[in-house]
């Protein structure tokens, strides 16, 4: 039996995209669906319209590329931006198609999470990347270590989440991120 495998992209259970320097050149339904705009409006587009801001566009760009580069894959829980303007906790996975290029061309899938995790406080770019990896577990070093920060800097950016999600403890604020 052949596998069509076009039709497999386009019925994916999870938001595909082919990208070439962070432009998407393909998208599935579910991608579109999910973002809440046609896929003629996406297809051409940096990836920058599925962003809240410019600043966090380019700060992943950034923290993502060594890691491409060493791993050739780059996984995440990050707020992405619908057409609507409301935004959403989203897992976002990827594969560089050229390891010594990471932005050159890849796929990336896109999973939804707000039915799980809604966006409830307003947060820095920086308190939301803090925010994903305390709901992974992570401790302050460890955090620390993936931003490439202090881990007394991840302790103030806690201290910022704790008193916006008006939690007692860290487990507190695990717990009202994930709710």
């Amino acid at each position: 039996m052949d596998i069509d495998y076009r039709l497999a992209f386009e019925l994916a259970p999870v938001g595909l995209a082919l990208s070439r320097n962070r432009t998407m050149v393909d998208c599935n339904r579910h991608l579109c669906d999910m973002f809440g705009a046609s896929r003629e409006l996406l297809v051409g587009q940096s990836f920058l319209v599925l962003y809240p801001s410019v600043a966090e566009f380019e700060r992943i760009g950034t923290r993502m590329s060594p890691i491409l580069n060493r791993q050739g894959t780059y996984a995440d829980e990050r707020i992405m931006k619908r057409a609507s303007g409301e935004t959403f906790w989203c897992h976002v996975t990827g594969r560089a198609l050229v390891p010594t290029s990471p932005h050159e061309a890849g796929i990336w899938t896109f999973e939804d999470l707000s039915s799980r995790r809604s966006v409830k406080a307003e947060l820095t770019a920086r308190e939301r990347e803090v925010a994903a990896h305390l709901m992974e577990g992570l401790t302050s070093k460890e955090i620390g270590k993936a931003l490439t920060i202090s881990h007394r800097t991840v302790e103030i950016y806690r201290a910022r989440l704790m008193r916006k999600y008006k939690a007692s403890n860290a487990g507190d604020l695990v717990h009202k991120l994930m709710a």
